[in-house]
């Protein structure tokens, strides 16, 4: 369906006028960062899976010099587990 870093449509547009976002968090919650402008905006994953449309790039073939607000996989923060004997 969807991954990290992956480019995707909405249904609707963002107020900018832009309708490519990408994925750059994923759990209970969405976080997406609007192409167009920057914004960033986190979403309960239900209402993500009602409002998502389609995927238009996918994280691996992604040009970034093309992309002036995507952020590269390495500038993505990976979630913090920590494991119970290390506490």
């Amino acid at each position: 369906m969807f991954k990290l870093g992956d480019i995707i449509t909405m249904k609707k547009p963002h107020a900018c006028g832009e309708n490519r976002w990408e994925v750059i968090r994923l759990g209970a919650d969405i976080k997406v960062k609007c192409l167009g402008c920057g914004h960033i905006v986190m979403i309960p994953r239900a209402e993500f899976k009602k409002k998502f449309k389609k995927v238009l790039t996918q994280a691996d073939q992604v040009k970034t010099e093309n992309e002036e607000h995507y952020l590269k996989k390495s500038q993505l923060m990976p979630p913090n587990f920590i494991k119970r004997n290390e506490e």
